[in-house]
């Protein structure tokens, strides 16, 4: 299984690439996807699915773009569904995204699985961040990557001060993943990359208790 990360946007947010066998899917589109299509073109890749994380726009704004570029299905979160279909005015001024809105794609709850190719993507809903807020651990014989948005960073954590945020839905959102493999890759939203031990061991945010199944 390969990825690129590709940084995107006025927060520079992590858009990824990740593909096996020529399909790739994409997460969380945040701008201009000419790079992204370039490097598609470059290794065979034909996009298949996109996806977002959550519905926050430095993750979402880049959407249109990406779905006229792309052509492929969208996925969004159930729960931040409203924050895709009608984004903030004010947020779009702000980041300078040409988004209206969009209904035009199929909502994801926790425990859904998709398939690129031989790859298994199974959602697992980790509110905090926002009530939507969502990984994905994408799964192949060639191993496996946590594409964890705004929910786990290397040594930090979602804010929840935002609209929608729960201080104590993101921790247990956490020790949820803290159930997963120390070796497993995870890709954040924002900076660079970790793993799931690396993060136990090391974050200072990573809430105290058992690991939740």
């Amino acid at each position: 299984m390969n990825y690129k990360r590709f940084p995107m946007g006025p927060l520079w947010t992590n858009t990824y690439l990740v593909w096996e066998a020529g399909k790739g899917f994409l997460v969380d589109p945040a701008g201009d996807p000419d790079q992204i299509a370039d490097f598609a073109r470059t290794r065979n890749v034909s996009i298949e699915k996109i996806l977002l994380t959550h519905g926050h726009l430095d993750h979402a704004g880049g959407l249109p773009a990406a779905v006229e570029r792309f052509d492929a299905p969208v996925y969004v979160p159930e729960k931040d569904a409203s924050l895709v279909v009608s984004p903030d005015p004010a947020l779009l001024e702000w980041m300078g995204y040409d988004f209206k809105g969009t209904d035009a794609f199929s909502p994801l709850r926790d425990g859904d699985v998709l398939t690129v190719g031989e790859m298994r993507i199974t959602v697992l809903a980790t509110p905090g961040h926002t009530p939507g807020s969502t990984c994905y651990l994408a799964e192949s014989g060639e191993g496996s990557l946590l594409l964890s948005g705004d929910t786990l960073f290397a040594r930090s954590v979602g804010r929840t001060d935002l609209p929608g945020g729960d201080p104590e839905l993101l921790d247990r959102s956490i020790l949820r993943l803290g159930a997963l493999p120390d070796e497993l890759k995870v890709l954040p939203g924002h900076g660079p990359e970790t793993a799931i031990g690396a993060e136990r061991k090391h974050n200072p945010f990573w809430p105290d208790g058992e690991s939740a199944e």
